[in-house]
């Protein structure tokens, strides 16, 4: 291997700190209210997120001096856990039920998502897997079915949870490691065919999905059911204007919008901060995009050029679902916001992945 730089990326590192230190701000404006509410403790939601903040970045300095390529060792045996993880999820009495989904492993209100570290392992899984056989996937049935066939088993299984929001963003994020590792595009075009049949087919086994879709046309038609979620949303979208109702002085956060510091954590943000704000963090994450790409196209060897690929995917699927979401423009999933919106594994796992980035960069030519 090449000997690595002295330092990894700093433009990744100071988007990252910056968008997480965002996120800290707002995770405790957009919860004390309801963290009051619930638990008698405005700081409740915001002191858990910085432990997991302070886990995830240690996590981080640890993966980003870790040299890359030692995951590729680990790739098999860590798939092979998150499956029997996933399979574990789903027995009654182990997997906690949270927000109508079986997605959690822990005790009381600590716990783990399976689905979280499948992300992970898929994409760490799939940059090996294609990286060793990239002249086969031009190839239907033996480079491109493996593959698909392993993504489409775990996706399976995360959508018996049920989580679509998750699954979306591995299936997202993998299929642009294929894409980029040579898959002919009328071979992923003739699948998205299948994949869009098959979408059809969950949204009308599960009645809630289609009335996020009905609701996403017309939110009016139930404002107080389905539509609810997005007309609220808007409702703290539109009053911030440029320059926002200031920091703190969200009115939505007040039991009107749902889960403020999770899923519309963005709303809350837009509201206070306004569209300067708003295009701030937008901003942060497009430097951070834009690092991170010129990180895989400059990796010294496939594997790592591919896993870059698919970290950033992660990223990339993830903040354009969720911000679609909470301004209209796509239907309402369970999709957090990352670095930003609050969660335990979630952020703890993904800036694990993050340092795994920064080291790819550390080699980069």
């Amino acid at each position: 291997m090449a000997k690595a730089r002295s330092a990894p990326d700093m433009w990744m590192i100071i988007a990252i700190l910056l968008i997480l230190a965002i996120g800290l701000i707002m995770v405790y404006s957009a919860s004390a209210v309801l963290a009051f509410h619930d638990y008698g403790d405005k700081f409740y939601y915001v002191k858990r997120q910085l432990l997991f903040a302070a886990l995830g970045i240690g996590a981080m300095i640890a993966t980003m001096n870790a040299d890359y390529w030692i995951w590729k060792k680990w790739a098999k045996l860590g798939l092979f856990v998150c499956f029997g993880m996933l399979l574990i999820v789903l027995i009654p009495g182990i997997g906690v039920v949270r927000g109508g989904a079986r997605s959690w492993l822990g005790i009381s209100s600590f716990g783990i998502q399976p689905s979280e570290f499948m992300k992970l392992a898929m994409v760490i899984f799939l940059a090996k897997l294609l990286s060793e056989k990239q002249q086969a996937v031009t190839r239907f049935a033996k480079g491109l079915l493996p593959p698909l066939g392993i993504l489409g088993l775990a996706f399976g299984l995360i959508m018996l949870q049920p989580d679509l929001g998750t699954g979306a963003v591995m299936i997202g994020a993998s299929l642009l490691i294929i894409y980029t590792a040579g898959a002919r595009l009328r071979h992923l075009g003739s699948l998205a065919l299948v994949g869009v049949a098959g979408l059809g087919g969950l949204i009308a086994a599960a009645p809630y999905r289609l009335q996020r879709i009905t609701a996403f046309l017309d939110p009016w038609a139930d404002p107080l059911g389905a539509g609810y979620q997005s007309i609220q949303s808007l409702y703290a979208i539109g009053p911030g204007g440029l320059v926002g109702l200031g920091l703190g002085m969200s009115r939505q956060k007040f039991n009107y919008l749902p889960e403020p510091q999770t899923d519309f954590i963005f709303s809350i943000l837009s509201e206070e901060l306004g569209f300067i704000g708003g295009s701030a963090i937008i901003l942060l994450f497009g430097i951070l995009l834009w690092r991170g790409m010129r990180t895989a196209i400059a990796a010294p060897d496939s594997f790592g050029s591919l896993l870059a690929v698919g970290i950033i995917g992660i990223v990339a699927v993830q903040v354009f679902i969720n911000i679609g979401v909470v301004i209209g423009m796509l239907p309402v999933t369970g999709i957090t916001l990352p670095l930003v919106s609050y969660g335990g594994s979630s952020l703890t796992l993904l800036l694990t992945a993050l340092g795994i980035l920064l080291n790819i960069s550390r080699f980069s030519r």
